[in-house]
């Protein structure tokens, strides 16, 4: 089996690793700030998915199922410790909220 990293937001795994190892009934956690790192358990594989720093990572096999579970919480550390949370997003009810009232009387 083995471990397959995919170091893009875009690059995924092949249709051929799909098919073979991301089947049947799974288990989606999240972690991290929002919930950025998003680990999803197969039967045959586990797959990690880091929007943080744009990792993905499928790990095959028992013992390279349990290397995700390290690895998830290693991500998770150096998250927490080491990367300022930083959201692109703003809410609208939150930009709403924090937004001061315009005068358009003086225009």
């Amino acid at each position: 089996m083995g471990v397959f990293r995919f170091a893009d937001t875009y690059a995924a795994p092949t249709q051929e690793q799909r098919e073979r190892y991301m089947i049947g009934k799974i288990e989606e956690r999240h972690f991290g700030p929002e919930g950025q790192i998003v680990f999803i358990e197969y039967p045959e594989a586990v797959y990690l998915k880091d929007d943080i720093d744009t990792i993905r990572i499928l790990c095959t096999g028992f013992k390279d199922k349990q290397k995700a579970f390290e690895e998830v919480k290693r991500l998770v550390d150096h998250c927490e410790h080491n990367v300022p949370p930083h959201n692109l997003f703003t809410k609208g009810r939150k930009a709403k909220d924090d937004s001061k009232p315009i005068d358009r009387t003086s225009q």
